[in-house]
């Protein structure tokens, strides 16, 4: 049995997840807590071949809320952009760290920038809310569904592919900034809600947990993450749909969202913009969202809309 006074973390296997896992692990211990990584197998680590919307929304939670329900597991940590909109009702997001920069990064041969790529250039991406921005800005690409690790991703760029699109985050964290070729604006390629933000689940009854969680939560992080998922969530939409949002918080203490919705063939695209002050987070999120869905942002995401609820 395990030292009770160790807070077990529950993460996935992958590079990238333990490695996020890891640094949760290092804040608690610099609190003076014990703490270990207990992982947990998740269906997309087991199905590496179809696109993540195909397989369904919770591919990456199912597994690690299990864990935690099932008492497995104290803690456990998504990228909060992979996160269900839909919250568990045992369950709370307790903290959310510093967040890293949510841009998108392209990696490509030669460190070739995303608008000087060749006519036809092969560019791998999966998601939605990429490929539609991505149509709009170069409808000549071709578009490639990408799945696997940071590193098979990457690897695709050496192989059949000319470029490839991750969050700029995951390369962060894994030591791999050096790779990027041109990290893209929020203004050309717009972030999914909370990219770059990690959410700490834990049971809302474990209060204890909660409390500790809370010393490690970064207000400014979180009030942004919270701005930019109640746009998802106001919009009944799914983490993959094709919506991108990203909010900053001025020195001031004011926090600014932007957020859209896009058609999957590059053709249309609604943005909208809106301030409030960093206690109206989500009301903030709603606002915009309402916006967006007054005019008409439910058919300009079409079908893309219907399989992200899935």
């Amino acid at each position: 049995m395990p030292d009770p006074a160790t807070i077990r973390i529950g993460t996935r296997g992958s590079e990238l997840a333990t490695t996020q896992a890891g640094h949760v692990r290092d804040a608690l211990i610099e609190l003076g807590r014990p703490a270990e990584l207990v992982i947990v197998k998740t269906a997309g680590d087991h199905n590496r071949h179809d696109p993540v919307e195909k397989i369904g929304i919770g591919v990456f939670t199912q597994a690690l809320r299990h864990a935690l329900r099932e008492g497995v597991c104290d803690i456990i940590v998504h990228s909060f952009k992979d996160l269900p909109t839909l919250p568990e009702d045992d369950m709370m997001v307790a903290a959310v760290p510093e967040r890293v920069d949510p841009r998108e990064a392209l990696i490509s041969r030669d460190a070739t920038p995303l608008m000087d790529l060749p006519e036809g250039a092969r560019v791998g991406t999966s998601a939605p809310r990429r490929v539609s921005q991505l149509r709009a800005l170069r409808s000549d690409l071709e578009l490639v569904p990408l799945r696997g690790n940071i590193e098979t991703r990457m690897g695709r760029v050496s192989e059949d592919l000319d470029a490839v699109i991750l969050a700029r985050a995951g390369l962060e964290r894994t030591g791999r900034l050096g790779e990027i070729a041109e990290s893209l604006d929020v203004d050309v390629l717009m972030p999914a809600p909370a990219q770059g933000a990690l959410a700490l689940e834990c049971r809302t009854a474990d209060r204890e947990i909660v409390d500790i969680l809370r010393k490690i939560n970064h207000p400014v992080s979180h009030a942004r993450a919270v701005a930019e998922r109640a746009v998802l969530n106001e919009l009944e939409a799914g983490c993959t749909a094709p919506v991108a949002a990203y909010a900053t918080v001025s020195d001031s203490g004011e926090l600014t969202l932007r957020a859209g919705v896009f058609a999957v063939d590059g053709s249309r695209q609604l943005l909208e913009t809106a301030t409030a002050t960093v206690d109206k987070a989500d009301e903030l999120g709603r606002k915009v969202a309402a916006a967006l869905l007054e005019r008409g942002a439910h058919e300009v995401m079409g079908d893309t809309l219907r399989e992200s609820q899935k």
